[in-house]
């Protein structure tokens, strides 16, 4: 299976910087992907604790669909209990027409409580809300029956689409999952894909393959397809030319991503570990993902691909602000040119035909001097036979 990759986009940045400049260096982190070749972008959702700033992604795809051709771009994820589904689809469909098909629905249930706690839900209530909104989700986006729906805190009456998808059937739908089966359940449900948000934190990759099981399991029962290509791991990444290189870049932010998921987001599925630095960097290193190499990175997707008892359909890195944008963009080429070729069948063709030309060469390369001297010997002779005439 061709692997596809990408990137998931909280994202995440140091408060103290400007807004405006940080939101535009992921504008750019996307055009650069774009050229790169990378096929998907998922981009979050949040609304408090001042690191992830994008509060609509559906804007932000709006804004790098303008400056991209090829790319993907999801929502990753629309946090349903905070909208009305409704307004939710109509909106994705806008987006599927304004890209030509480019377009990606990522939902979840809410990272942040900090978000949750200013619409007044609690942290139990958003499970059940996200399957409650799915379900009316796609009975808009697949159906023109309409929708009827009342609880204390929406009311919809024979509510239904007056814009249908430009994709055909449907663009690519994929519930978030960390470390509870709820998301691989409801993707089940669906035929949908699961965004493996745990690929990144120890907890989620104990349960990679216990997702896959759930979800088959729920497929089977709802006669739904559970389909690997749909399934995406989200992973820590930054790469060098060196591991010394990388570990220089990294620097520039690790340690203030790694406080802010100690000391300030509640969030504590995406658990991480390190006083300092070096504890940081080993931290990811110990298994969770690569600060380092490219050889590194491509030994790290292996793995992930035989712990996922059957592999995915794609990987994406996480954008994480670790490094300086240059250096970032930098981390993204190398990946691009030396880790996603080796999962996409494109340079095991180019390596067999060098090692052929190569065992070829001494007998081949002995031929060629043995024509040239008959060309030169035919030519001293032709020359002499010209001059005695």
């Amino acid at each position: 299976m061709r692997l596809r990759f990408g990137t998931f986009m909280a994202p995440f940045h140091p408060p103290e910087h400007s807004p405006s400049i940080s939101l535009e260096t992921d504008l750019q982190l996307l055009e650069h992907m774009d050229m790169l070749g990378f096929d998907e972008a998922w981009i979050g959702e949040h609304h408090s604790a001042g690191s992830e700033i994008i509060a609509s992604p559906e804007i932000f795809i709006a804004a790098a669909a303008a400056r991209t051709s090829n790319i993907k771009l999801g929502t990753g994820v629309v946090s349903l209990p905070y909208h009305n589904p409704l307004w939710t689809a109509e909106r994705m469909v806008l987006l599927d027409h304004l890209t030509k098909g480019r377009v990606m629905f990522g939902v979840g249930p809410g990272a942040l409580p900090t978000d949750a706690a200013m619409l007044g839900l609690e942290p139990s209530e958003m499970r059940p809300l996200l399957e409650e909104y799915m379900a009316i989700i796609m009975h808009l986006l697949t159906s023109d029956e309409p929708i009827s729906y009342k609880s204390d805190r929406l009311t919809l009456k024979d509510a239904r689409l007056h814009l249908r998808p430009y994709s055909e059937p449907l663009f690519d739908i994929a519930v978030a999952a960390v470390a509870s089966p709820s998301g691989a359940k409801l993707a089940g449900m669906y035929g949908a894909g699961v965004l493996s948000l745990g690929a990144t934190v120890a907890i989620g990759m104990d349960v990679l393959a216990h997702h896959w099981s759930v979800q088959e399991e729920v497929a089977e029962k709802y006669g739904q397809v559970a389909d690997r290509s749909k399934w995406r791991l989200v992973g820590l990444m930054h790469l060098a030319e060196s591991e010394e290189e990388a570990r220089r870049d990294v620097e520039y932010g690790m340690e203030q991503w790694f406080s802010y998921f100690q000391n300030v987001a509640a969030f504590p599925q995406m658990a991480v570990d390190g006083g300092n630095l070096t504890e940081m960097i080993e931290f990811v290193n110990g298994g969770l993902g690569v600060v380092g190499t490219p050889d590194m990175a491509i030994a790290q997707i292996e793995a992930l691909l035989e712990q996922s008892n059957g592999g995915f359909g794609a990987f994406m890195t996480l954008a994480h602000n670790w490094a300086n944008p240059e250096s970032t963009k930098k981390s993204y080429e190398l990946f691009a040119r030396h880790v996603m070729p080796r999962f996409q069948g494109q340079v095991d063709s180019l390596i067999n035909a060098a090692d052929r030309a190569q065992a070829a060469r001494p007998a081949l390369a002995d031929k060629q001097l043995v024509a040239v001297d008959e060309a030169t010997t035919r030519y001293e002779q032709e020359k002499d036979t010209v001059v005695l005439t």
